[in-house]
């Protein structure tokens, strides 16, 4: 029987680059919108690093890696046929990291409380959770249209833990950029950073409570946390 040691405990987690990797879908629509304006594509793996700082800087940071004067008075056109167009395509390639699923039933089974705290728009954090079928597993799937503020404002983690049912004194945040370290700093709580997501700079040159290169060390690294 497993023991329960991480009841009263709440593990918030990311999503893009932390929970699912997201790449291939936001890319994907990122580029059939340059294919519609007769620009080049960008290849996956380079485009990478445009990706966790939100649509619209997506979309600026590709159009222009692309070659193309960024259009700022086009931006709220193009921003609503990028979020149509992801919202259509939102799990063609999306997938949760190798041992994500397996360390969060193994978190939950221990007690945790799980939620999501995203500054993915919340409607299409849902959409892909359900798409994949991890909506089950969180006490609350907050994006910024769910909470007073977006990360790296306090506020978001700690209304996200509060709506799961936690308590804020006594959670951890699991991200993958430096707006998830502020956010939790912020907060006052412990903060682990994927090594595998999306950052311009190395998650293991952010300064974060721990890194991980695999969810199978997860557990572990809680564990040491909260001991």
């Amino acid at each position: 029987m497993t023991e329960r040691d991480l009841e009263g405990w709440t593990i918030a987690f990311d999503l893009d680059g932390t929970l699912v990797e997201t790449a291939p879908d936001l890319i994907g629509t990122l580029n059939r919108l340059l294919d519609q304006h007769n620009l080049p594509p960008m290849p996956l793996e380079s485009a990478r690093h445009l990706i966790g700082h939100g649509a619209i800087a997506l979309l600026k940071r590709g159009f222009e890696a692309a070659g193309a004067v960024w259009d700022e008075a086009a931006s709220p056109v193009l921003l609503k046929a990028f979020l149509a167009d992801y919202l259509d395509h939102i799990a063609d390639g999306s997938t949760a990291y190798p041992g994500a699923v397996e360390a969060l039933d193994a978190l939950s089974a221990r007690g945790a409380i799980l939620c999501v705290a995203t500054n993915k728009p919340t409607d299409l954090a849902v959409a892909l959770f359900d798409a994949i079928g991890l909506s089950s597993r969180f006490a609350a799937i907050c994006g910024p249209q769910s909470v007073s503020a977006r990360k790296p404002d306090a506020a978001h983690i700690r209304e996200t833990v509060l709506k799961a049912g936690g308590d804020p004194a006594r959670a951890i945040m699991v991200g993958d950029s430096i707006t998830d370290l502020d956010a939790a700093r912020a907060t006052g709580v412990p903060c682990i950073l994927t090594t595998f997501g999306y950052t311009d700079t190395p998650a293991a040159d952010l300064g974060a409570d721990a890194v991980i290169a695999h969810f199978d060390a997860l557990p572990g690294v809680i564990d040491r946390l909260i001991a």
